[in-house]
């Protein structure tokens, strides 16, 4: 229904304009536990213990969530819980409030099911964005996580500032989150991508571990899939020695090619970072690497291009513990992630599947 009828509406407005709109759709579900039981009812199946994926010390109820950068600021996690994610992964937050970049600064390509972004991390900083979601958090029901990065103001060439910034952030979430990923690969963020270098995640990384001894949170770190395999590999040798819990596989692309989308709209566009379908060829070959490359003793997300049960199949068998969608909700709409689980159920049905472990390795129709 959505397809027809209200994606076609709020297609009528400028992408900025239409995020906002349904952010007010789902005020009075965020507010209002009664509406938020019944979206719950009607949107999402019930929970199959079968789709439980037990990932970091917690319990996922679906292996699907929702990226970074829908929720940026931990306003409407109650209510989008409630579609039917297995997870939520708010913000990118800073520690230094920023506002977006000049707009426009978000683009649709219909012909690609794909979004082009350029926001860079608008928030009103971390500590705010966790004070709001610790009034919340224990009426959400599903984990939690924070997305951390660096503040615009803070100078790119002093890795110290860096590292202080994102010390700043991590211990303004921690309390609030279940895990927290650090983004050090938005292409939104001057010279953030240096990050994933071997030194520079060293120093990062480290100053972070030794920050998350009281009480600790999963740390993951989320990467670029534009990394070349020297890239991926310094930061996946990082990732070993420092003992991170996990890797997040992939944020947006700064490449073009393959587009359906006309070359001269796409050139009008200019930067930005590309999500959806277009890089989920990508995202699954990031995922299989990492997979390869640290075995089984990691958790890894996969990421992009997910619209259907057979994608977050693909990234299962791929390597991928959990799924996460951005673009293709908001292509799908609202009642993606509980038809997306029912589907998966339905394919475990046909197929006698127990559990997502077995989706791995058993065929699956």
């Amino acid at each position: 229904m959505y397809a027809w009828t209200l994606r076609p509406l709020l297609f009528l407005l400028p992408p900025g304009a239409a995020h906002t709109l349904a952010f007010a759709a789902l005020g009075p579900v965020e507010r209002l536990w009664p509406l938020r039981a019944l979206v719950h009812a009607m949107l999402a199946p019930a929970r199959d213990p079968r789709l439980l994926v037990r990932a970091m010390g917690l319990d996922f109820p679906s292996p699907l969530g929702l990226a970074a950068g829908f929720d940026k600021e931990a306003r409407r996690p109650r209510a989008l819980a409630a579609l039917g994610f297995g997870h939520l992964e708010l913000g990118t937050v800073t520690a230094q409030a920023q506002a977006a970049r000049e707009a426009p600064n978000l683009f649709r390509l219909p012909a690609d099911r794909a979004l082009i972004n350029r926001l860079g991390f608008p928030n009103e900083g971390a500590e705010q964005v966790a004070r709001r979601l610790g009034k919340v958090r224990a009426g959400i029901g599903v984990p939690v996580g924070m997305s951390i990065g660096k503040s615009r103001a803070v100078p790119v060439d002093d890795l110290d500032a860096i590292v202080q910034d994102y010390v700043a952030s991590f211990e303004a979430v921690r309390g609030v989150a279940d895990f927290v990923v650090v983004n050090v690969s938005s292409p939104n963020t001057a010279g953030l991508r240096a990050m994933q270098g071997r030194e520079h995640a060293e120093a990062l990384f480290g100053a972070l571990t030794e920050k998350n001894v009281d009480r600790p949170v999963p740390l993951l770190v989320k990467i670029a899939p534009d990394l070349d395999d020297a890239g991926i590999e310094e930061v996946l040798s990082v990732v070993e020695s420092i003992g991170l819990a996990g890797v997040v596989a992939t944020n947006t692309t700064v490449a073009r090619d393959g587009l359906a989308t006309a070359a001269a709209r796409v050139q009008a566009i200019g930067a930005g970072g590309l999500s959806g379908p277009p890089i989920r060829a990508r995202a699954l070959d990031v995922v299989r690497r990492i997979r390869a490359r640290l075995g089984e003793t990691i958790t890894v997300v996969g990421v992009g291009g997910v619209e259907r049960a057979d994608h977050v199949v693909e990234y299962l068998r791929a390597g991928a513990d959990l799924v996460q969608m951005y673009t293709g909700f908001v292509y799908e709409g609202p009642g993606a992630p509980g038809h997306i689980a029912g589907q998966l159920v339905a394919m475990m049905d046909r197929s006698g599947v127990g559990s997502i472990r077995e989706i791995k390795a058993s065929p699956i129709e």
